[in-house]
């Protein structure tokens, strides 16, 4: 349980973190201006390759200026090739609908159910294996979540929920309480986790009412966070996951391994210490999902597995993420 002491030591700035979602930025051509690159504009595709940008400015803010190979820019920033159709890539990269349970719901694995609490991100990552995700259909938070506790609740099997999307942390904090409303009458559920990048991109998300909402759950409550590349870490991030921490949860990060951005053995090795320094472990390092529109990020298993082995030879094991992927049907993720 949270203290009052603790939440004073670790709070971050009261902006509000509404406001700072609304100010994203959604127009490419500012977004390369931003970073001192406005002369590339003619590389943008002519629309949005079916998938809008937004990125936070605190997000663009560590991003390097003049460098068109920024790691960080690369993960929000439109490309030509996202445009190209590539064999063996599609809409739905890992088998989501034929896993759907309820309205809202994915059930693949056993003792878990997964709910898609809402569509929205604070980011677009250009590789989102969830980019044509039908996300109106979708919503498990719909009609005060009815629908998905109604199948929690009659599959005694599920002990832990997870919260994913689009990202859970885009509700507000009331939406998010009445979940857990409903959870407090299913004994079976004894683990919440939530899948979010908002502490990483968004910090300012983690505020005073949510930290109290955390603190005070009757659950294990396990944060998977979602950062690739040490440059991604600053104070508030780290004052962030210090307020999860505090709170209870325990605080995990899983990555993609994305060409150009971290298939390199030091970036690797670099965002596992960074990772460690901010109280977070390394969990999975995911070989993409073959979703429409991210060929060009793909790293083959060969190159996967060789810089896997680089890392390891250099960190301890707690710092070596697991090196996975996911595949449609199959009972787990599938280490590489």
């Amino acid at each position: 349980m949270i203290t009052a002491s603790h939440a004073a030591r670790l709070s971050l700035p009261e902006t509000d973190w509404r406001t700072l979602w609304r100010e994203a930025v959604t127009d490419p051509q500012e977004l390369l201006g931003l970073v001192g690159l406005g002369h590339l504009a003619d590389r943008l595709p002519a629309a949005d390759a079916g998938f809008a940008v937004r990125v936070p400015r605190g997000f663009v803010a560590r991003m390097g200026q003049g460098n068109p190979q920024d790691p960080l820019l690369l993960q929000a920033l439109p490309q030509l090739a996202e445009l190209d159709v590539v064999p063996g890539f599609a809409t739905d990269a890992v088998g989501d609908m034929a896993a759907r349970s309820a309205q809202g719901v994915l059930h693949k694995y056993e003792g878990r159910a997964l709910l898609i609490a809402s569509g929205s991100c604070a980011i677009n990552c250009r590789y989102c294996f969830r980019r044509h995700f039908p996300y109106g259909d979708e919503m498990a938070a719909a009609g005060q979540w009815r629908k998905a506790l109604e199948h929690v609740r009659e599959d005694s099997s599920i002990s832990e929920l997870i919260l994913s999307g689009g990202d859970p942390l885009s509700l507000a904090t009331a939406k998010l309480e009445e979940l857990t409303r409903g959870l407090a009458q299913i004994p079976h559920v004894t683990r919440l986790r939530i899948h979010t990048r908002l502490p990483v991109v968004l910090p300012e998300r983690i505020d005073d009412a949510f930290i109290r909402w955390l603190g005070e759950l009757p659950l294990q409550k396990v944060v998977v966070l979602h950062a690739n590349h040490a440059n991604e870490f600053d104070a508030r991030v780290d004052a962030a996951c210090a307020r999860l921490r505090d709170a209870g949860a325990t605080l995990l990060n899983q990555s993609v391994l994305l060409r150009g951005i971290n298939d390199d053995a030091d970036a690797l090795a670099a965002l596992s210490e960074r990772l460690f320094a901010a109280g977070v472990l390394p969990y999975y390092l995911h070989q993409l999902d073959r979703v429409q529109g991210a060929a060009h990020f793909e790293v083959d298993d060969d190159r996967a597995q060789a810089l896997v082995e680089a890392v390891r030879h250099r960190l301890p094991g707690y710092l070596v993420p697991k090196l996975v992927r996911e595949v449609g049907g199959e009972p787990s993720k599938r280490p590489v």
